[in-house]
């Protein structure tokens, strides 16, 4: 895949698939997390596969929410160590907070090659962000030994470690699982979602949801993190950004 001309209107597309079909090769994904892929691949199309308005919107507000929490953590599954591991623990050495994988389909095997991942991605980080390397190298890495669960929620995903999800305040999830995220707002949390279908039951059930792909919209996060300028606003409305996404799908078929 690699000589994919920089010309080549599809090529960050064509990219993507082939780490979800390495990582999948390599045990990291469950047998449906192509489907998912897929999946948010088709909403993306129809968002003209760029980064909109009411979605630029969104990672302002969820960079203002994460900076202003007293604690936060990055929730990652497969699919999102495959295509933003390294990103996401730039995003987390900005915000001082850990990263918890946390995922449907658990077993010993696909959590050992997730974390070793990840261990990766961190030395992977440091070289390519080196000015924040030190923060980096001190990114805590959860999932391994989870000693909570999640108040009123079935299933292997309400495991989570008492350190990382459970006592966090805000929670940047991006992937789409809406019984975790119905759970988590039900605690009280400020939940911040990166999900491509406006219409999920993750997204409408979110504090913030940013309706665009993960490794575009990331590297944006990571771009105003660092900056550390971005507000909470006050009256923000999630189902009105929601609807401006949806409209802003609608204007690609005029």
């Amino acid at each position: 895949m690699g000589d994919i001309p920089e010309s080549h209107p599809r090529r960050d597309s064509l990219l993507s698939r082939q780490k979800m079909v390495e990582a999948a090769s390599k045990g990291m994904l469950a047998d449906s997390a192509l489907i998912a892929h897929g999946r948010g691949e088709a909403f993306d199309y129809l968002l003209g596969e760029k980064t909109c308005s009411a979605a630029r919107l969104a990672i302002s507000e969820t960079a203002a929410r994460l900076q202003a929490a007293e604690k936060c953590v990055i929730s990652v599954n497969g699919n999102t160590v495959a295509l933003a591991g390294t990103q996401l623990i730039a995003c987390a050495a900005v915000l001082n907070c850990p990263i918890e994988v946390n995922i449907y389909y658990r077993t010993p095997e696909r959590m050992e090659i997730l974390l070793s991942t990840l261990e990766k991605q961190q030395q992977q980080a440091i070289a390519l962000y080196p000015k924040i390397k030190e923060k980096i190298s001190r990114v805590n890495l959860l999932g391994g030994n989870p000693d909570s669960r999640i108040p009123n929620l079935e299933g292997p995903r309400a495991n989570c470690h008492s350190d990382g999800i459970l006592s966090a305040d805000t929670i940047l999830v991006p992937l789409e699982d809406g019984d975790r995220c119905e759970a988590l707002i039900a605690m009280g949390k400020t939940v911040c979602v990166i999900d491509l279908n406006p219409l999920s039951r993750t997204a409408q059930m979110a504090s913030v949801t940013i309706v665009d792909e993960l490794s575009r919209c990331v590297q944006i996060l990571f771009e105003l993190l660092e900056k550390g300028t971005e507000q909470i606003d006050i009256n923000w409305d999630n189902k009105k950004n929601l609807d401006q996404a949806i409209q802003e799908i609608l204007q690609n078929f005029n």
